[in-house]
């Protein structure tokens, strides 16, 4: 399944699960302004699907491009990285 492996792929942490087999992931990227240089955080929210309905508020989560599955909804949870409440992830553990 050569197609799976070239989907991207995103990490972030789940800020809503208040919808049926849905979260909201928010993703965090760092990038330096064009001109002056200074480093920028990014965010950008994502609606994902979560079938089992397993993740929580606080997961850190790794989400998958999909078909559009609704008409904001383009994303799969793939796995639970870390719990809400568990020690901290760090960039070398992804």
């Amino acid at each position: 399944m050569r197609y799976k492996a070239s989907r991207k792929r995103l990490v972030g942490s789940v800020v809503s699960d208040k919808m049926d087999k849905t979260v909201v992931v928010r993703v965090e990227r760092l990038e330096r302004h064009p001109r002056y240089g200074k480093v920028l955080r990014r965010r950008k929210k994502y609606k994902a699907h979560d079938a089992e309905n397993r993740c929580r508020v606080g997961d850190v989560v790794r989400i998958v491009e999909s078909r559009p599955l609704s008409r904001e909804k383009r994303w799969v949870v793939e796995e639970i990285l870390a719990r809400a409440g568990e020690k901290a992830v760090t960039e070398v553990e992804l």
